[in-house]
């Protein structure tokens, strides 16, 4: 082992030392450019990428498929392959297609040696860096690898210097858990921050993905920052960490369209038609949706693993196979939404506004097809029968939209909100937080819902997010009832994307002190004056625990099928007093509470216990 491992495993203390031989086999070439000593062209650079890009492909589908399947939204059907069934009863053995931690060292051992060998010194006729913007590309690429590995197996042999030989595979190297990789990557990637979080390869158009969008094939520093520190604040609990990440998550936000530019949440949701008094009108308000494969200052998607769009080219996804009813997949589905989540969706308290958007009403909870509390199921779900062309039968068809593309979804602006949500509730200012599903966020709303309740160096801390009200203009209750807001206006409550307009539902309201009215020179209280007071600690603490279940809830309702559901639960989980049985409960639950001792049995495993929540691999990885 050289010495920087001596260093690195004295000073972390992890315990553990592992073999590498197996997951760099040197038949499946790892290693892009292992014939190279150096990469010093931009030929190499490109390639080199590319490569990188190719290898992410073959952990696409299981990215998503082990955040989805594993949690409590949606549940699998006869039709699901043996694979499949025991990942979603935790029963996934060393021979399982979706169990191979080696697809991820192969992406890891080419990032290390890009980093290793690129010559980011290196300037072309222009004097711009040739290898710079692809270094700090490959950079946030490995720490996003390694996060998903450590989620997945939860203790991982850790390298990050280029294996080329069987012997140097075969050398011991120590074991990193969530925190010591979380830790090493934020130290890593902050370097980078200040000239190169925002850069990244242009390289013109490719084939299948639509405008050209390379860069939706890259993983923004700032977000990989932002998930790095919201992890470990959730092992740590570090007011701090979580401060730090909601600035990542802001970093990313304020740039993603040059410096000082805005990126707001949009108006897109669906709702009942203003004044309707049947339930049965509905209208849909759809602003780059996370349905859009395109690319722009406003749209939805952040990130995405490219996938081909013939499946004998070796990395075509499967997931529109998995959870949409098509030709392809002879109709016949193996993942549909659970118990759980139909639960979850119907739970929820619709606010529908009046025609002139002053009068609202309550939607029923007795409404037919998903229609009931949230709409967003309604919206992205349909289900019906069809007839097979062949023998005629009739057959049962399910349609989760959300999986119906050819790329592989990663990342999303509403994911992005919801996690600076998440983190600003971890650091302590649950009003901010709470604003973000509720009304939407921007400086008029510090001033009005934030800054008195909170103390001066908080206000000072959370001023540094700046969301002027010239850039995020919060939609009006009449906008939203009308379907016509005004161009500045495009900042609104996540909550409001499906569950109608959320700053009129009394159901849904932050904890408050009891008011302190002022009274007049006779001790009589004055009609609608009351005296602000700051929110005391135990008045935060009732608050954050407040707005973390909304945020567990909304982060269901928004994000549903979209493979971050068990991740999600394991980062809320960290946070409780008994995180195992958080888990085991949320889990069990996957075909309603009723049924979750027989859930509990057929998983087999007990999900209390931390250690069942990690996958394992023939004794060298995971717990």
């Amino acid at each position: 082992m050289t010495k920087i491992y001596k260093f690195i495993f004295a000073v972390l203390a992890i315990g553990g030392m592992i073999s590498c031989a197996d997951f760099f086999d040197q038949e499946s070439e790892h290693v892009v450019f292992a014939e190279n000593n150096h990469l010093d062209s931009a030929t190499d650079s490109i390639y080199s990428v590319i490569g990188i890009l190719n290898k992410l492909q073959a952990i696409g589908d299981r990215t998503i498929l082990l955040g989805e399947v594993r949690g409590d939204l949606v549940d699998i059907t006869s039709e699901a392959n043996s694979d499949l069934r025991d990942m979603a009863f935790f029963n996934m053995g060393d021979d399982n297609r979706y169990n191979k931690p080696s697809d991820y060292y192969g992406i890891i051992n080419n990032c290390n040696y890009f980093i290793a060998k690129a010559d980011t010194a290196l300037k072309n006729n222009r004097n711009e860096y040739i290898f710079m913007k692809e270094y700090a590309a490959v950079k946030a690429i490995r720490a996003w690898t390694y996060l998903q590995l450590v989620l997945n197996y939860g203790s991982v042999p850790f390298v990050t210097e280029p294996i080329l030989s069987k012997l140097e595979a075969e050398q011991n190297y120590p074991r990193y858990d969530l925190q010591a990789v979380c830790q090493y990557f934020i130290n890593d990637l902050m370097p980078l921050t200040d000239r190169w979080a925002d850069e990244y390869p242009i390289y013109g158009n490719i084939r299948d993905l639509r405008d050209g969008a390379s860069r939706l094939l890259f993983f923004p520093i700032n977000v990989v920052l932002g998930d790095l520190n919201l992890w470990l604040a959730s092992v740590t609990g570090n007011e701090s960490t979580y401060r730090e990440a909601a600035l990542r998550y802001y970093k990313y936000i304020s740039q993603r369209n040059g410096n000082n530019s805005s990126y707001p949440i949009g108006m897109s949701y669906y709702t009942w038609m203003a004044g309707s008094s049947t339930w049965d009108s509905l209208y849909g308000i759809s602003s780059g949706s996370w349905s859009s494969e395109t690319y722009g200052r406003n749209t939805e998607l952040i990130t995405i693993i490219a996938g081909d769009s013939i499946r004998a080219e070796g990395n075509y996804s499967e997931l529109r196979n998995l959870f949409y009813s098509r030709e392809d997949n002879e109709y016949r589905v193996s993942i549909v939404p659970s118990t759980s989540m139909f639960n979850l969706s119907e739970s929820q308290d619709f606010c529908c506004l009046g025609s002139t958007g002053t009068t609202f009403s309550y939607a029923p909870k007795d409404l037919t097809n998903h229609r009931s509390g949230d709409l967003r199921l309604y919206w992205c779900y349909d289900e019906g029968e069809t007839t097979d062309r062949l023998t005629g039968e009739r057959l049962d068809v399910s349609y989760i939209d959300k999986q119906s593309f050819q790329h592989i979804h990663i990342y999303r602006r509403a994911m992005l909100y919801l996690r600076l949500a998440e983190a600003l509730n971890g650091a302590g200012l649950p009003r901010a937080a709470f604003s973000i599903l509720s009304t939407g966020l921007n400086n008029d709303v510090y001033q009005q819902d934030v800054y008195p309740y909170c103390s001066e160096s908080d206000s000072l801390w959370i001023s540094q997010l700046d969301f002027p009200a010239l850039d995020y203009g919060i939609v009006t209750a009449m906008e939203f009832a009308t379907r016509n807001s005004s161009a500045d206006h495009n900042t609104m409550g996540l909550h409001s994307r499906g569950s109608g307009w959320t700053p009129f539902n009394e159901y849904y309201r932050l904890p408050e002190a009891e008011p302190i009215p002022v009274v007049d020179e006779n001790g009589e209280p004055i009609e609608g004056l009351f005296i602000i007071q700051k929110d005391t600690p135990e008045l935060t603490q009732k608050q954050k625990e407040f707005v973390d279940s909304l945020l567990l809830n909304e982060n269901g309702l928004e994000l549903a099928f979209e493979g971050t559901r068990f991740y999600d639960i394991m980062r809320f989980a960290l946070r409780q007093s008994n995180p195992g049985q958080f888990l085991a409960d949320k889990v069990y639950a996957r075909r309603g509470k009723e049924n979750s001792a027989a859930m509990k049995g057929e998983i087999q495993k007990d999900l209390t216990n931390q250690n069942n929540w990690y996958l394992k691999w023939n004794g060298q990885i995971g717990f």
